[in-house]
Parts: structure tokens; sequence; C-alpha cells
């Protein structure tokens, strides 16, 4: 297991537009974004400096009352990653999440290990739970045991590489004597968990090298923190170094305009990165930024004025 900051730096990246438009992520001008678009803002992150781009993972949106704000489009999280990791040369590849329950373990080893393979080990598992029960219900997954699944999910992954041929006996999944090639440089996926509450951040601590937020409060980071690390003693990786994302508000370098959607760290670049070393100083590494734009020009002049101003003062 290997975390990725390193000793007393920091991580910045983007949960990319474009590639879901459900209503509590998208911006007006994503709902008639085409990929060439999307392909830019990968590019134009990298250009940046950001260290990540992120794709979302869902497979099938129910019809119902709960996902009535999700639409339908989700990207397949590896194939987008793969198409970008393509147009990209440095930055990292980020799924968040990834829900590992949908698929046998194997199949994630092999679609990630390829995808790291491919792109020079610039890939990042992010995974969680899930909460669409009737997704899991139209895949025949039991969502209640989605948790445990998840567990087992990380433990076989971590395990898919340690030699040509492995062998696996869970509650869930088993297999014996069987090989799972190309694979990530080195034989390390980084793995970073998703969640909003003590079951993700201990299960951080347990398997993964990093926690991927959903939305945490600033002043919950020290119960965060706690657990992660109490959680990384119990199974005796009280050494490890994790990588602790932190959710900033949408944000707008510069004076947000009367029609801009809603954000709320906006201000002068100065005023942005005073916000981001607070979060720094909770004990967080990794921001997982949100930029607000009315255009695709305006969010890439954001990105780019993050890369240009707010990063050198942080």
């Amino acid at each position: 297991m290997a975390n990725l900051v390193p000793d007393g730096g920091a991580l910045y990246g983007v949960q990319l537009p474009i590639q879901t438009l459900t209503r509590a992520l998208v911006d007006p001008w994503e709902d008639d974004a085409t990929v060439d678009d999307l392909a830019t803002v990968a590019r134009a992150a990298e250009a940046a400096g950001l260290d990540f781009v992120g794709v979302c993972d869902h497979v099938a949106i129910p019809d119902n009352e709960y996902a009535a704000n999700m639409r339908t489009t989700w990207y397949d999280p590896v194939a987008t990653l793969s198409w970008l990791g393509a147009q990209t040369e440095r930055i990292h590849l980020l799924s968040v999440v990834w829900i590992a329950a949908y698929r046998h373990p194997l199949l994630t080893a092999s679609a990630f290990g390829t995808l790291s393979h491919l792109t020079g080990g610039r890939a990042i598992l992010g995974v969680g739970a899930g909460h669409v029960e009737a997704e899991f219900e139209a895949l025949g997954v039991d969502y209640h045991r989605r948790g445990r699944l998840l567990d087992e999910c990380i433990d076989a992954v971590r395990g898919a590489w340690a030699d040509t041929y492995v062998s696996h006996e869970g509650e869930q999944y088993a297999y014996a004597d069987v090989g799972v090639s190309p694979g990530p440089p080195g034989g390390d996926l980084p793995i970073w968990v998703g969640g909003a509450g003590p079951a993700a951040w201990r299960r951080c601590g347990h398997r993964g090298d990093g926690y991927i937020p959903m939305g945490a409060p600033r002043d919950q980071y020290p119960e965060i923190l706690d657990t992660i690390r109490r959680a990384a003693e119990e199974t005796g990786r009280g050494d490890a170094a994790f990588d602790v994302g932190i959710m900033p508000g949408w944000a707008y370098i510069g004076d947000p305009p009367n029609d801009l959607p809603p954000a709320w760290l906006t201000g002068d670049p100065e005023q942005i990165a005073e916000s981001l070393r607070e979060d720094r100083a909770v004990g967080a590494n990794v921001f997982h930024l949100k930029f607000r734009g009315r255009s695709l020009t305006e969010y890439l002049d954001q990105l780019a004025a993050f890369g240009e101003q707010v990063r050198p003062l942080l």
C-alpha cells in the first residue's frame, strides 16, 4: 500500500464536468457539451498543474423518487479515463467513486490494472459502497451486503498482483490459481476509499491509501483523522500515511457575476488560497475542487486562474 501525497505536500484535482449531468453537479453549459469539450477540460486541468481528474460511476439509474435528480448520463469510468489517459501525459486518473460491489474483483483488477499499465501508473482506484438501492436490484446485487462486498473486493484487488497466479477464499468470492495481467507498474494500485461516515473512515484506515470525502465539513476532520488512524492501528498499519481528501465549496476565482450558479468559495486568489490553507491546517492534503462557470470558456478560465494565481500561494 502506498499513498501519493509527498511528505508535507498536497494534491489538487477536479471531478470532471460533462461526464455526468446529475443536477447536483452540473452547470447549464454542460447539457450541450461534446466529448471534444471533455477532452479539452482534461488537457486544461493538466496544463493548469492539477494532479488528478475524476470520473463518477453509476451503471443504470432507476426511474424512482430517490433518483429523481440524478438523470441518466454517467460515463463509464474505465472507458472514459482510458480515453482521457491517451490525451494527457501526467495527470492522475481517478474513479470517484467506483462501486466495487457491482463487479467481480477480478474484473476490477483487470480493468484498473490495464488502465494503470497503459498510462504509466497514473490510475487511482477510488471505491465506495454505493447508495442507489434500486440500481443494486437491477444488477442483482444485495444492497444490504454492499459494505462487506466492498471490503472483500478491496482485499481481492490488493492481492491480484501478489504473484503470477493468485487465489482468494472469501465470503462472496473464491478462486484459485488465476493470473491477472497487465497490472500497475510495481504491482501497487493506489486505492482511495469514498464515503460520508465512520464506516468509510474505518475502511480507509483498515484497507485504503486515502479518503475521498462526500462533502464533510472542515470541523469534522479531527474526528475523521482520528477514526482513520485508530482503524489503521487496529490492523497493524500504525505507520501508514494517508491521502486525506476534502471537498471545498463551489468556487469562483474573482467576483462572481450575478447570473453565476451558486458558489460560496469566491474572491481574489489570496482569499481562495487562505480558505484552502485552513483546510490544510485541519489535516486534509487532497483537494477535490469544484469550479463554477457559465460556459466552457469560463470554466477553462477558472482552471487556468487556479493554476496561475492560486496554487502558487499554497
